[in-house]
């Protein structure tokens, strides 16, 4: 398993430099592994990861587990929040893993000379425990974990406006296929 540092340099190359949020990313998605007894980043498609925000904290997060949009093992549901849920999709253990409500101010005491709170928690987040930087705890999915995976390969066409829907994420609505868009679930609007 690649070391702190260098999944840190490694997540610093997605950017001009390296922020707070990727090493938060990074050591909640090793204490996801430890916890999981999963080894990251992970050779295999076993371990999704289901990130709360998007951004830079996502791009640490994918460093430390191995879990990419592109490879259908990291979700986005954007609540605004940095925290995470970690799914083993072979015996479905799941857990919630999020900073501590006092992790900022904590993190002055692992980085006493620190300029600023930026350079404090950048520097701060990489020394604190996870017991005091971390808070997690066992979850339960709402949805079953097959069904947020879905079934790569299995393609309909919507019935409304024809467009392909693959793995799984069609509608039926009153015997009708539908995308989530033509079902009345979209994020957009026609013009």
């Amino acid at each position: 398993m690649p070391s702190l540092d260098d999944l840190l340099t490694l997540s610093a190359t997605h950017h001009h430099k390296l922020c707070p949020r990727q090493v938060l990313g990074v050591r909640i998605g090793l204490l996801a592994g430890l916890l999981l007894d999963l080894p990251l980043p992970q050779p295999e498609k076993r371990l999704l990861a289901i990130a709360e925000t998007d951004g830079c904290f996502v791009d640490g997060l994918s460093t430390a587990t191995g879990c990419h949009v592109g490879r259908r093992t990291l979700r986005i549901e954007d609540y605004g929040k940095t925290a995470a849920t970690f799914v083993d999709t072979l015996t479905e253990q799941t857990i919630r893993i999020a900073p501590r409500a006092e992790a900022r101010e904590l993190a002055w005491d692992y980085a006493p000379s620190a300029r600023n709170k930026w350079e404090a928690q950048l520097i701060g987040y990489q020394h604190i425990p996870d017991n005091l930087l971390l808070d997690w705890r066992w979850v339960e999915l709402t949805i079953p974990v097959k069904q947020i995976v879905g079934q790569a390969g299995n393609r309909v066409s919507c019935e409304s406006c024809g467009e392909e829907i693959i793995n799984q994420r069609e509608v039926t609505h009153e015997g009708t296929v539908l995308c989530k868009s033509c079902a009345g679930e979209s994020y957009f609007l026609e013009k």
